[in-house]
């Protein structure tokens, strides 16, 4: 017999319903702060939609820094790596980078990141879908590793070859 599927409760029942507009619990639902704006419109208008547009983009900006937020608060490996990716940043300034070069460590250090957050998302998706041990689910996490690893070692290539012109040079 399979092992019950765990049901878990909606953001409503879990106390976070704040910012959540279309719950299913009408009496904590919290009216949209931009409602009056989008009443004073016709249904069919583009303003309304444009304005609609508008709020979905801001909201979604306010979900990813959440995300980056708890990240930040729960991962060692990501704070590492941003810790390391300033200070690579700040030596660049130092020693003069030219624009281009400056760019490239840029992007080379924001795919560590975006790396490392990506493999956040997969754990924490994994250790939610099947909590307990298996040796595909432990794969799964291993190629994400790697992932973040590869960047990372691609990065300090990047690293070396650029300072070491400056060093050198």
């Amino acid at each position: 017999m399979p092992a019950p599927a765990r049901v878990r409760p909606c953001r409503a029942q879990r106390g976070t319903c704040h910012d959540r507009l279309d719950h299913p619990h009408p009496g904590r639902r919290v009216k949209n702060p931009h409602q009056d704006q989008f009443e004073a419109q016709p249904i069919g208008s583009p303003e309304r939609a444009r304005t609609a547009d508008i709020w979905r983009t801001l909201y979604s900006f306010r979900h990813a820094g959440r995300g980056l937020v708890w990240a930040l608060s729960s991962q060692a490996n990501l704070r590492v790596h941003l810790v390391a990716g300033v200070l690579v940043l700040v030596a660049a300034l130092i020693f003069r980078f030219s624009a281009i070069e400056f760019a490239l460590l840029f992007v080379c250090i924001s795919i560590v990141v975006a790396a490392e957050l990506v493999n956040t998302a997969l754990e924490v998706l994994i250790d939610y879908a099947w909590p307990e041990r298996a040796p595909m689910v432990g794969r799964a996490k291993d190629v994400a590793a790697a992932a973040v690893l590869l960047a990372a070692v691609g990065t300090a290539v990047v690293g070396v070859l650029l300072f070491g012109r400056h060093l050198v040079g």
